[in-house]
């Protein structure tokens, strides 16, 4: 079965191998080669067989960016798709790199599942979206959200708040008087609601939405 090829920009070698480690133990992916920068991968480019399906992109690099590198793509070799992978989620960012041409935007907490599935979304549709950037794209288009605003109740909101500490869930499950699995039930259910797939980017969310301040 041939694969499709992908290749790591991203300029934190052990994280680049590692990154491309995950994606070589997916059954129908490859790694064509790794790049430390922008710059490094359009001088690739030069020989047709570097050119890969799949380009998983860093965003904050020396020498040439991942948004200037994916707008370089995007004008020049726009059959290339470009997902990005970064610790960077503000929605300026997010909404920069899609402009520039990204099919798809995923943290770097992301679970290798969900890459995974991005990764094969990308190669057979073209892009791939989580509802987060595809509400961030509609609102950047008509100018408010189109979803209503997520609501917690009250024992949400304490979760979330102690999620944001250094306690386990087994202490955050003392400390609100609950049993394991009831904590359990809470964060399955905010981690629904806001979309995210672990804790990291529960803690993201509170501190961006101004639920909890470190």
């Amino acid at each position: 079965m041939e694969k499709y090829s992908v290749v790591i920009v991203e300029d934190h070698l052990l994280l680049s191998q590692a990154i491309g480690n995950i994606v070589d133990s997916f059954s129908k992916f490859k790694v064509l080669y790794l790049c430390n920068n922008g710059k490094e991968l359009t001088d690739k480019f030069s020989s047709l067989q570097n050119i890969p399906d799949i380009v998983l992109m860093d965003i904050n690099m020396p020498v040439m960016n991942g948004i200037e590198t994916t707008k370089w793509l995007s004008e020049r070799h726009p059959h290339v798709n470009v997902i990005a992978l970064s610790v960077e989620n503000d929605d300026a960012t997010v909404l920069k790199m899609l402009r520039a041409g990204a099919k798809g935007y995923l943290l770097k907490d992301t679970e290798k599942t969900v890459l995974e599935s991005a990764l094969l979304q990308v190669a057979k549709n073209g892009y791939y979206h989580t509802k987060n950037v595809t509400n961030l794209l509609l609102k950047s288009i008509h100018g408010e959200p189109q979803d209503d605003e997520i609501h917690f109740n009250e024992k949400e909101l304490t979760f979330i708040k102690l999620s944001c500490t250094e306690m386990t869930y087994k202490e955050i499950a003392d400390k609100m008087s609950l049993s394991p699995k009831t904590v359990d039930n809470y964060r399955n259910r905010v981690f629904e609601k806001i979309d995210v797939k672990n804790r990291i980017g529960l803690v993201m969310y509170a501190i961006k939405n101004k639920i909890y301040f470190p």
